[in-house]
């Protein structure tokens, strides 16, 4: 049995249903209630990693577990210790743990130093573990989906800047298969897309998939931080803005991770964007 937390977010939806199609007994976790469809093999169970405490009778069991730190979870809450005791009580032997590439390239930083910590208690905690690191998300796009349906318009910064973003269900792929399969432990794996891309040939993509033009507008750093300053914790602002228009070399680096793992190369953002293009209509 595998434990999936963030169950239903970008990645851990995909997953749940790449294990469950592959015959796997899924225990999916998450805040939000269980959804009317479950697929077959799957129990799911709210809860979160927060309170490890509560998340022991969904651990009961399982062999692995997905850890996928979300919302307010990324910058405080119990040590992992916590929850890494609860698992080896409940007899989990593979960690499987979503981080984040600024891990390695911005040790700094202070909006991802909660993952470090989890990364520092997980390669100490003597247990099978494998630390996923992506770049930024291909479903960061979302945040454009309002303003292309209405005005057919991409507002953002650094509209020149590529950068090789991941599509998240590549990382679900990798999770599924890591978790899974022997032969990952110790590894970290630096999950990218497989080309660079800009924000305005992002919105050149959504343009051709919608067959209309789709305006590109340019956001100088003072508006993008107005912007993100809505939903984002002020501390982290400017470290996001240095990524997406100061990227270091690293940053800018094509990872052969996905494709070492999958056997397959990763996607590109217009397969991406070809199965969410509803949202843009």
């Amino acid at each position: 049995m595998i434990t999936v937390t963030g169950a239903t977010g970008n990645i851990g939806r995909t997953l749940v249903e790449l294990l469950a199609g592959a015959g796997e007994q899924v225990v999916a976790v998450s805040r939000q209630p269980r959804p009317a469809d479950p697929a077959t093999g799957v129990r799911w169970a709210q809860g979160h990693l927060g309170d490890a405490t509560g998340l022991r009778p969904a651990l009961e069991g399982s062999r692995a577990l997905f850890l996928l730190l979300g919302g307010e979870l990324n910058s405080r809450g119990e040590h992992p210790d916590a929850l890494l005791d609860v698992a080896a009580d409940a007899g989990v032997e593979r960690i499987v743990l979503v981080s984040s590439q600024l891990g390695a390239t911005r040790p700094d930083a202070p909006s991802h130093a909660r993952l470090r910590e989890f990364e520092a208690a997980l390669g100490t905690s003597g247990r099978d573990v494998t630390v996923l690191r992506p770049s930024g998300f291909a479903s960061n796009a979302f945040a454009w989906a309002g303003t292309v349906r209405g005005e057919r318009t991409v507002f953002a910064p650094f509209g020149e800047v590529a950068l090789p973003v991941v599509d998240p269900a590549d990382i679900a792929a990798v999770a599924a298969a890591v978790l899974r399969e022997d032969g990952h432990a110790g590894r970290t794996y630096e999950l990218t897309g497989p080309e660079l891309i800009s924000p305005r040939r992002q919105a050149a993509v959504l343009a051709e998939a919608l067959g209309e033009a789709v305006a590109f507008v340019e956001l100088s750093r003072e508006q993008a931080h107005a912007h993100l300053a809505r939903f984002m914790p002020e501390q982290v602002i400017p470290g996001t803005l240095d990524v997406l228009g100061l990227p270091l070399p690293a940053e800018l680096t094509i990872s052969p991770d996905v494709a070492a793992v999958l056997g397959r190369p990763a996607a590109p953002f217009g397969a991406w964007v070809a199965r969410n293009l509803p949202a843009f209509r």
